[in-house]
C-alpha cells in the first residue's frame, strides 16, 4: 500500500487540476443539456370539453373495444368467402395385403398373388403437392350471424360514444371546479385588501391618539384568519387544476390556465321545455341507442340460429400432382358440389334460441329502466337548474348588501364614531356572501352540465 505521503507534490497538483477540469467540464455539459419543459395550455370549457371527449382514457379504451367489434364482423363475413389453401405431402408406407380385404384369384398351379396369412408390401412413396379452394354459394345461418356481429359493432360504436358524452361531462365538471377554485381565491384575496387597509387605519387612528389597542389586534388577528383561508384555498385551486388534466388528458406538469370564469360561462335566462328536453334525450343519448343495437344484435343472432335449420350449398375442388417423386408427377384434380340439410343436433339450437329470447328479455329491461333514468335525469337537472338561477340572483343581492354594510361600518369607523368590531362584523358577512355566490354560481354551471349530460349533448358544451 502507498500513502499519500509518498506521492511527490507537484504530482498531486497535477491530478488535483485534472479532476477539476474534468469536474468543470462535466458541469459544463451538463448545463448545456435543454430542460425538458412541457409547454402551458390555455383552456376554454369548450376545449377541455372536446379534449376529454377525444383522448381521455376511458375514451381511448372504449374506442379500442368499438374496433374489436369491427373486428368481429370480419371474422363472421369469412364464412361466406372462399377459402383457398395449398399443400405439400410427402410420405412413405408399408402395406400389410391382408388388410386388403380383397382375394387375388391365381391360375391353376400357381402360387397366390399374396400370402393369404398377409405380407409386408413397399415401402410406397408418394410426393402430393395440392391447392385446395371450397367456396359457400348457399349459408343463411352465416348471414344472420354477420348481421348480428354488424349489430353489436354498431352497439359497441354507440357505447364509446356514450363514454365520450361521460368523459366530456366530466371534464366540464372539473373545468367548473377549477374555476371555482380561482372565484374562491380571489375572493379571498379581496378580503385580504379590506383587512390589510383596515389594519392600516386602525394603526394610524392608534399613533395619533384617537384609537385603541384592541382595535389593532382585532384587525391582525381578522388578516391572520384570512391568509389562512387563501393557504386552504390555494391548495383547493393545485388539486383541482391536476384532476383537470387527468380529465382531459393533459400531462400532469402542464401549467394550464383557464380562459372562462364563473362569471364568464354561459348563463342561460330561458331553458327548454320538459316534454322538449326529454324528446331530445330519447333522440340523442347515445347509451339508449347503444341499448337499442344490443337489442337488434340479440334479434338477428335468433334468427340466424334458425338458419342453421335450413338446408346450405357450398362448392369445393382441389387440384395437384401426385407420384412416388418429383419426376414423376401425374396432374389430379377433385370438385363437387355439396347440399348439407341438418336433421337433429341434439335440441342444441333450441337451446341456443331459448338463451338469446331470455337475454332479450333481459335488455328490453334494461331499455325500459334506461329511458326512465334518462327521463328522470332530465326532470331533475331542470329543477336543479332553476334552483340555481335563484340561488345565483339572491346570493348577488347579498353581496350587494354586505358590500354596503361594510361600507358603512367603514366610514364610522373611519370617523372615529365606533370601533372596528361592527367593521369585522360585516367583513365577515361579505367574505360568507362572496362564497356563497362562488358556489351558487358554481352549482349553477353544474346543474348546466348536468342538463346537457343527461340530454345527450354534453360534448357541445360551451
Amino acid at each position: 500500500m502507498i500513502s499519500n505521503a509518498s506521492v511527490p507534490t507537484a504530482r498531486r497538483s497535477s491530478l488535483a487540476r485534472i479532476t477539476l477540469s474534468a469536474l468543470l467540464t462535466s458541469l459544463i455539459a451538463l448545463s448545456a443539456v435543454p430542460a425538458q419543459t412541457v409547454a402551458p395550455a390555455t383552456l376554454s370549457l369548450g376545449d377541455a370539453v372536446r379534449l376529454a371527449a377525444k383522448q381521455s382514457a376511458p375514451v381511448v379504451a372504449a374506442r379500442f373495444r368499438a374496433d374489436q367489434a369491427d373486428a368481429r364482423v370480419t371474422q363472421q363475413r369469412a364464412d361466406l368467402l372462399p377459402n383457398v389453401s395449398a399443400s405439400a405431402l410427402e410420405n412413405g408406407r408399408t402395406l400389410n395385403t391382408a388388410t386388403f380385404g380383397i382375394d387375388f384369384p391365381a391360375a391353376t398351379g400357381q402360387p397366390p398373388v399374396f400370402d393369404p396369412r398377409g405380407q409386408i408390401e413397399g415401402p410406397v412413396n408418394t410426393l402430393d403437392t395440392r391447392a385446395h379452394f371450397a367456396q359457400p354459394l348457399f349459408d343463411p345461418g352465416a348471414l344472420g350471424r354477420i348481421g348480428s356481429a354488424r349489430a353489436a359493432a354498431s352497439a359497441s360504436d354507440f357505447d364509446a360514444d356514450a363514454i365520450a358524452d361521460q368523459a366530456a361531462a366530466t371534464a366540464a365538471a372539473a373545468y367548473v371546479r377549477a374555476a371555482r377554485a380561482d372565484a374562491q381565491l380571489n375572493a379571498r384575496v379581496a378580503d385580504s385588501s379590506l383587512a390589510e387597509d383596515l389594519l392600516r387605519i386602525a394603526r394610524e387612528q392608534l399613533e395619533a391618539g384617537v384609537g385603541v389597542a384592541l382595535d389593532v389586534t382585532r384587525a391582525q388577528s381578522q388578516l391572520a384568519a384570512i391568509r389562512a383561508q387563501i393557504i386552504a384555498v390555494r391548495n383547493d385551486r393545485g388539486r383541482a387544476r391536476l384532476e383537470l388534466l387527468r380529465t382531459v388528458g393533459l400531462p400532469l406538469d402542464t401549467r394550464v390556465s383557464l380562459t372562462d370564469s364563473l362569471s364568464t360561462l354561459r348563463y342561460d335566462e330561458t331553458f327548454p321545455t320538459e316534454e322538449d328536453a326529454i324528446a331530445q334525450a330519447m333522440r340523442s343519448r347515445a347509451d339508449l341507442r347503444s341499448i337499442d343495437a344490443q337489442l337488434t344484435a340479440v334479434d338477428r343472432r335468433v334468427s340466424a340460429v334458425r338458419a342453421e335449420r335450413l338446408p346450405t350449398v357450398s362448392a369445393f375442388g382441389d387440384y395437384g400432382a401426385i407420384g412416388k417423386n418429383g419426376g414423376n408427377l401425374l396432374g389430379t384434380y377433385n370438385w363437387g358440389v355439396q347440399l348439407s340439410v341438418p336433421l337433429f343436433d341434439g335440441f342444441r339450437r333450441e337451446g341456443r334460441v331459448e338463451e338469446q329470447t331470455a337475454l332479450h328479455r333481459e335488455i328490453d329491461v334494461r331499455r325500459r329502466d334506461l329511458h326512465e333514468q334518462a327521463s328522470v335525469e332530465v326532470r331533475t337537472a331542470l329543477l336543479d337548474l332553476a334552483s340555481a338561477r335563484e340561488a345565483v340572483s339572491a346570493a348577488q343581492e347579498r353581496v350587494r348588501l354586505a358590500e354596503q354594510e361594510v361600507a358603512q361600518a367603514s366610514e364610522r369607523f373611519r370617523a372615529g364614531v365606533a370601533g372596528n368590531a361592527d367593521v369585522f362584523t360585516a367583513s365577515i358577512s361579505l367574505n360568507g356572501a362572496r362564497t356563497q355566490v362562488v358556489d351558487a354560481l358554481a352549482s349553477y354551471q353544474n346543474s348546466r352540465i348536468a342538463l346537457a349530460r343527461a340530454g345527450g349533448g354534453a360534448r357541445e358544451l360551451q
